[in-house]
């Protein structure tokens, strides 16, 4: 068995967490304990209770997630939170949070994984959050339907895209997520091109606006190769079992 405290140690050192800064909700680290000891990991996206029912039909006892139980904001421990923490509690479940220090990763993030999934290479360090850059840009050229194809096979469903841009790309950003609200930020910076998770419904007509380029390729999407990547990771590195809880959510 490993030691949960072993483990957030580990993750902490590795995706220098404390080092980043993020959302007030994000509270990135161990959130819920558990009595110390881990035989099996579950990765999700998010942990809100039909995940935790699922890690625990899993047996698992740590629940590794990219959006944490205080996603929501300050709120009272009341309804389906009460009961979400309270059955962790009961089936000794650790819940392990974290957000943007797991999207901007250049080995375990969701961008970093989303561009290696569309052969795009390393790319360059893009979409600064206080100082820490996020996501990716890449000098490429590539047809904007090419594109298209390879991002719908990488996340294994629909992209939504809006066409407001060159048919052959030369300037792309990723930032996985809900990033939509960036392209003009993306634009301003010499990208044709952006692919996020989602965005508000005016991004889109501000693409199409500017000559940008939009892929929505789905929030939840874009932001499982995260956990699963660093899951797997903490497998080998403390020879235990981990699964992946799919759980989508349609955005």
């Amino acid at each position: 068995m490993a030691s949960l405290t072993e483990i957030v140690a580990h993750v902490q050192s590795v995706l220098r967490s404390s080092e980043i800064s993020d959302y007030p909700g994000a509270l990135n680290g161990l959130q819920l304990e558990n009595s110390g000891k881990i035989t099996r990991i579950a990765a999700a996206v998010d942990s809100h209770l039909p995940v935790v029912e699922k890690a625990i039909a899993a047996g698992a006892d740590l629940l590794l997630v990219h959006h944490g139980i205080f996603w929501s904001g300050l709120q009272p421990l009341t309804g389906p939170l009460r009961r979400k923490v309270q059955l962790a509690l009961d089936h000794d479940l650790a819940i392990l949070s974290q957000h943007l220090p797991l999207d901007a990763h250049p080995e375990f993030g969701n961008n970093a994984l989303l561009a290696r999934a569309l052969n795009l290479g390393r790319g360059t360090p893009a979409f600064p959050y206080k100082g820490t850059p996020i996501g990716l840009r890449f000098d490429i050229e590539i047809d904007r339907e090419d594109l298209l194809h390879r991002l719908e096979g990488a996340v294994g469903g629909p992209v939504a895209l809006c066409p407001g841009g060159p048919r052959i790309i030369r300037q792309l950003g990723i930032c996985s997520g809900g990033a939509g609200s960036e392209v003009a930020s993306a634009a301003a910076a010499g990208l044709d091109s952006f692919i996020t998770g989602e965005g508000p419904h005016w991004s889109y007509t501000t693409a199409e606006e500017i000559g940008v380029n939009l892929f929505y390729a789905g929030h939840y999407a874009t932001e499982t190769f995260g956990v699963k990547a660093l899951a797997a990771h903490l497998a080998d590195q403390f020879d235990i079992p981990w699964e992946f809880i799919d759980h989508p959510t349609g955005m």
